[in-house]
């Protein structure tokens, strides 16, 4: 049986080379985004609970090392989210806090109308943190609606 040579890409796979480039670089950014956003909504829990937020309870919360929470910390730095100082607690901008309190809220109501469809509250919490990142303004909207008229 006679097997065809693999062919380099032609004109043609290139432009889906290019189309699948640009479609992994902009996962990329909104997983970034999402761990960006569930950064700062438990730093601003930590905060809450117990008056600062430090790397050790960081990478106890979100269940990674150190090394992750601090490379991490650096990228919300950079992106003005946080400030920071080593071997010091982590504090919020005012944009951080911002985007702290709306992920906080997007949480809340995914969670509470998933409990509303009969959800047991662990199942909900777990379904939530996947699904407040790629839940649309239209749709947390109608959840909100649908929380109100029950």
């Amino acid at each position: 049986m006679a097997t065809k040579p693999i062919r380099p890409a032609g004109r043609a796979n290139a432009g889906a080379a290019k189309s699948q480039a640009a479609n992994l670089r902009q996962t990329r950014r909104e997983h970034a985004h999402e761990t960006a956003e569930d950064y700062v909504e438990a730093i601003g829990d930590l905060i809450a609970e117990t008056g600062e937020a430090r790397v050790v309870d960081l990478a106890k919360r979100l269940g990674v090392t150190h090394a992750t929470v601090n490379r991490t910390i650096g990228r919300l730095r950079k992106a003005g989210y946080v400030t920071s100082q080593p071997y010091r607690s982590i504090f919020l901008t005012d944009s951080g806090r911002d985007l702290a309190v709306a992920c906080k809220s997007r949480h809340e109501t995914v969670v509470a109308f998933l409990r509303s469809l009969g959800i047991p509250e662990r199942v909900a919490e777990m379904d939530a943190e996947g699904i407040e990142h790629h839940v649309s303004p239209e749709t947390l909207a109608a959840f909100r609606n649908a929380l109100r008229n029950d």
